[in-house]
Formats: C-alpha cells, structure tokens, sequence
C-alpha cells in the first residue's frame, strides 16, 4: 500500500444524489445540481464525494436496481453532467467516488429480459440464480433464504422455475460463477476509471458469491445475526476471488481505490477483504450500531482498530449513511441528540484513518416522520414502514424560511421536507460560529492542517465512569468524551475545539474536545 495515498486518511462525503439539490425542478436531485453546490463542498473541506447511483433504472430501489452501468439515469442528467460534475470538481481538489452493483441488476436489464425470454437451462439463465422449486410441482421455494427487504428471497416465473433475489424481487442476483458476469463488472469499472473516476464503494461487497448447493440458513440467523447462526447468504469465502479481479482492474488506474460495504462483525474475517491484493478500504459499522455510552464507544473503536492492526490497511470511521437512522434521532432526537451528535462528531473526525460523512449530518438533521402514503422505501413497503429508510434521505435544506428550501423550485420534492428545518439550512448556520455546520468545518479544517493528528495508535487515559479520552500517539491530539450527567475535568492541554462550550473550564455532558 501506498504510504502517501490519498485515501488514507480522507473525509470522503456521502452525496444521496436523489436529496442533494435539484436543478432541472422534477423534485428529484441530479448531476447539475451536485455541480452547482461544488463551493459548498469545498467550503466544508471535504477531500472526497461518494455518489449514490446515478445509472440508469426503473427505481424500483432507487438506482440499486440498475438497468445500464455505463449510462446516466435521464432523471440525473447525461454522461456529459458527470463528466463536467468531475472535471469541476477535481479542479477544486475534491475526488469523486461511485457506487458500483455487483451483487445484483435490476429486472429490466437487458439480460434479465433475455433471461425471462429463454427456456430453463439456457445460457441467458446461467447469467442469474435460476432453480427448479421443491415439492411435488416445484411450487415452494429452492430453499428457505429470505430477502433482506423482507419475504422469501425467490420469485417464481410463468414457466416454474424461481430465480434468486436477495433484495427486492425487481433485483435478481447475478451467477458470479459465469465468466459472463465477472467480465461484464470489469467492463463497467473500466468505463468510469477512464472517464477519471477516483474510486469505487462497492455495494453488498460481502454477498456476490453463493455457496454450492444453495444450502438452507438457519431461520435464526437473519433476526440474530450470522455469527451466531448460520447464514450461507452472505460472507462466502468464493466473494475474495471477485474482490481480487476488481484489485487487479483499480491496480492499472494509479491512486484509484475501492471500499467495501461489508456487514461483518467478525475482525478475521472482515480482515480477509483486507489483503494486499482484495480491498484498499472496509466500510466500519461500529460507531453506528453504538449508543451513546462512553464505554461502548470506547469498545467500538477499540475493536475497530484490531482490523488495521491485522491489516495494515487504515481504518475507517462513520455514524451515518443513507440505510441507517441519522445520529441525532439515534441519540435521543431534539436537543440532547444534537448536542450528542456534535460530540460524536469530533470523536469520529479525531481518529486515525479515513471518514465517511452523510450529507446533512453537518447540519444537525434529525429524521422525518414521513407519512406511510409518502413513502418511497421498497424495503418500507415489505417489512413494514419502522424499517423504512426514507426517514433520512429527505432532501437538504439550503436556503429560505420555507419548504423546499432551495432544493429545488418545485414545492412537491421527492419526498416532503418539514417546515420545522427552516432554522437548520445551510444559510441560516454558515454565518453562526455555533452552528453545528461551522462546528464541522473547524474540525474538517483542523484535521487536514494541524500537526496534533498525526499517528495511527492510540493511548488511553483514566477517565471518570461514562467518559473516555484518548491521545495519538504520532502527533499529541486528545480526544475526550463526556456521556455522563456532569461536567468533567479536562485532561491537561490547550483546547483546541469542543462540541459544547465548557463550563468553568469542565467539559459538559454530552460533549466531547480536543486538546494538546
């Protein structure tokens, strides 16, 4: 690896395109109106965008049910938008990052039309997870595997056969054992790298591969969790062969890189997609699936940093995406959920290696209640509107005292913005040095320039019950956080930044600061 890589250390941003900012007035965010906020970004101080996708689909999932890799869905513009969005943005030292699909396509992709056109056993089947069902006349599933979305993961099809779907039933999943699908991925990544993408984050990046046989999971093992239970749906060891044909492929491309959506808890074998030759990044879930508890946070990271230790690989950091919860709703919502939010964000933007930020968690947003009627969440519609996701991938405030709020120029966007954001848009915190936006780019900008963030390891100090602080070693930075109900004494140093102000030089509740 390389040691001055640029992806080290980054603090990449997550742009949900569809909730970013609407140029052409539909609703819907696209390409041009990424373009158009590139000095916002630059501003903020991030190194590096991850784009959600932006291929052509029938948005059955919201582009993860992709219908053409290699072209631009016209709901977000033309090959021509991106390639300005990524020339406009290199010359502003920002990277771009795409979204790449493997595991799946959408229904209405050519081969899968193709597939449904021709006859058991034909080579257009092969391309996909086709099998006879069970019971006297096929009429049960191959086996009992369900769908992360909810429901069995087979569909039946008029001549009998099912095929597989591990999401939903418009996102057939592909046979990584025909040669057909692996150079079909190559062809797509090769497309984008010439254009001059920078990197990959590759999705469900631990499915893809399927064990021989198809062989049944245990029942428990979706509610509970795979290492507890058996679960040959995911994390099969043929998934390492593909991630090295992706490495050989990013190996011609200097300085390109790719990360992996992997949701596995086990460090050996999370450490696995980590190997010289496989991924040069694995998406950490830990932080997000932790509550606000010093204790916890301080077991989180510590487990965190045992992948690096094996790897050598940096470590990754992230407390939201576009699937899970916004942190403010996480840590309790309203006032104590913000102040949380603001601690945590300078624990996670403290740490040695790279960062993952969701767009509008710079903002303090907390999640939308939206209506069951204005769901757009497939998954919300399968298994139940409390699994829905669309509570935070409603789209960003930017400016005005009312909804759409410079989204767009069409009232009715995609899905409904609350009136109650007209305190939290970009304009009304960019001017406030208390606002949680400025409180992100003093810390975005303290990270990249002062010499206190340098090193990799960590040394811990005594702390009271419900606090941490940690130093690194390389550079001197402390990070100290309060998740107590009192005010705490501050280790000794100069601060440099707190997500709260102190109180008679003591460290809030709910808070966190950095020193030296």
């Amino acid at each position: 690896m390389r040691q001055d890589a640029w992806w080290q250390d980054a603090v990449f941003y997550q742009v949900y395109v569809r909730s970013f900012a609407d140029s052409d007035g539909d609703g819907v965010g696209d390409l041009e109106g990424i373009h158009s906020r590139l000095g916002y970004l630059e501003l903020l101080g991030v190194d590096a965008l991850w784009l959600t996708p932006f291929y052509k689909s029938p948005m059955a999932d919201h582009g993860y049910d992709i219908a053409d890799p290699r072209d631009v869905d016209p709901m977000f513009g033309t090959l021509g938008d991106f390639d300005v969005l990524l020339t406009e943005a290199h010359k502003r030292n920002i990277k771009v990052t795409v979204d790449v699909v493997p595991n799946h396509t959408s229904n209405q992709h050519a081969w899968f039309k193709s597939a449904m056109a021709a006859t058991p056993g034909s080579p257009e089947r092969d391309r996909y997870i086709f099998r006879d069902g069970v019971g006297p006349k096929g009429e049960d599933p191959p086996n009992n595997w369900v769908s992360a979305f909810g429901g069995p993961a087979w569909t039946r099809v008029p001549d009998g056969q099912w095929y597989l779907h591990l999401f939903a039933p418009q996102q057939p999943d592909l046979n990584w054992t025909n040669p057909e699908v692996a150079a079909d991925l190559e062809r797509t990544l090769r497309f984008w790298l010439e254009r001059g993408v920078d990197g990959f984050r590759i999705d469900v990046a631990h499915g893809m591969a399927k064990p021989p046989g198809l062989p049944d999971m245990d029942p428990r093992a979706d509610a509970l969790g795979p290492s507890h239970y058996y679960d040959p749906r995911w994390d099969h060891d043929g998934v390492h062969e593909i991630h090295q044909m992706i490495r050989k492929v990013l190996d011609e491309f200097p300085d390109a890189m790719a990360v992996g959506e992997i949701w596995v808890t086990d460090e050996e074998r999370l450490s696995r997609y980590l190997r010289p030759d496989e991924l040069h990044l694995a998406f950490n879930f830990r932080l997000v699936l932790t509550h606000f508890d010093a204790d916890a946070m301080r077991t989180a990271i510590e487990r965190s940093l045992a992948v690096p230790a094996r790897t050598g690989a940096p470590a990754t950091w992230t407390l939201g995406n576009h699937d899970v919860w916004r942190q403010v709703s996480r840590y309790g919502g309203g006032a104590v959920g913000v102040r949380r939010a603001r601690a945590m964000a300078l624990v996670e933007l403290a740490l040695p290696g790279a960062v993952y930020l969701y767009n509008g968690e710079e903002l303090g947003l907390a999640n939308v209640d939206i209506p069951v009627a204005e769901m757009a969440d497939p998954r919300a519609k399968t298994s139940g509107a409390e699994f829905g996701r669309d509570v935070s991938r409603v789209p960003l405030p930017w400016e005005g005292d009312l909804p759409p709020f410079g989204f767009s120029r069409n009232p009715r966007t995609w899905l409904p913005m609350p009136a109650e954001w007209a305190g939290s848009t970009v304009e009304k915190q960019i001017e406030d040095e208390d606002s949680t936006l400025s409180l992100y780019r003093q810390a975005i900008e303290l990270r990249k320039t002062h010499d206190a963030f340098g090193g990799d390891e960590l040394e811990w100090y005594g702390a009271p019950a419900g606090c941490f602080a940690f130093r690194r070693k390389g550079g001197g930075l402390v990070c100290a956080l309060n998740t107590s109900a009192s005010p705490i004494a501050l280790p000794p140093g100069e601060v440099l930044l707190s997500s709260s102000p102190l109180v008679d030089g003591k460290l809030p509740a709910d808070a966190a600061a950095w020193l030296v």
